[in-house]
């Protein structure tokens, strides 16, 4: 009986080695299991992907991520990867998806404003239908692309001396669809065939077989009934480049 303190104390001394062993073992896991990830390096990593991936855009980019709730408790991840969701695009209001394959995988959408800033022709004031656009018709604009639809005119060089399809408002930027290259080749019309070669020039005449705006491609028949193709210029020339 007299050694039942002394096995009861090395019992108690056993069991703490052993409890003190257990938690040495699973600290690293507890570690883990608590350690989330830093909010600021997911932002840091979407704004690195969006710059890279909109480098090459036909203005000044200027892009926004946007706030992540600071109360999400994300696992640790050693390699978080960065993405465009299927059917996204960096191009105004979209969200840039980021995961992590670790053993805790995890998905999270962060927010992303991208603008795209550029100098656009736009209507000097309202440009009716079947109006000639003049130098004193358009402007140049700083707009932000994002919020435009496709085919926006950059160089007002390109709308000067065409024809206004639809009408234009005030301010409006003015796209390729909207003009069209001034007629210069009527159909029956008697055209001049200029043909240029390497080191040589040749012309003679011929009939339009069809209506054709400045640059268009056009047929010829010639005086001796051969067709010629060649691209329609002012006063009724057509060139023809061997």
């Amino acid at each position: 009986m007299d050694n039942l303190p002394a096995q009861s104390s090395f019992a108690s001394k056993r069991f703490h080695a052993a409890l003190c062993g257990l938690l040495l073992t699973l600290l690293p896991v507890l570690a883990n299991a608590t350690a989330t990830q830093d909010i600021g390096a997911i932002r840091k990593a979407v704004d690195n992907f969006a710059q890279q991936n909109t480098a090459g855009q036909p203005g000044k980019v200027e892009l926004t991520v946007g706030a992540i709730d600071p109360r999400l408790r994300l696992p640790a991840c050693d390699a978080p990867e960065v993405f465009l969701p299927t059917g996204s695009r960096l191009w105004g209001n979209t969200t840039v998806g980021v995961r992590c394959q670790s053993a805790t995988p995890w998905t999270i959408y962060v927010p992303v404003s991208v603008k795209v800033m550029a100098q656009v022709v736009v209507a000097a004031h309202p440009l009716s239908s079947g109006q000639t656009v003049s130098q004193s018709d358009v402007l140049q604009q700083n707009s932000d692309l994002s919020q435009l639809p496709p085919g926006v005119i950059f160089d007002p060089a390109l709308a000067i001396g065409k024809t206004v399809i639809s009408g234009a408002s005030s301010g409006q930027a003015l796209r390729q669809d909207m003009l069209r290259a001034p007629q210069v080749i009527q159909r029956g019309q008697t055209v001049k065939l200029v043909a240029k070669g390497s080191g040589f020039q040749v012309s003679s005449e011929g009939k339009a077989l069809a209506n054709a705006t400045l640059g268009q491609a056009v047929s010829v028949r010639t005086q001796s009934g051969q067709v010629i193709n060649g691209i329609a210029k002012q006063n009724g020339i057509v060139e023809v480049n061997f």
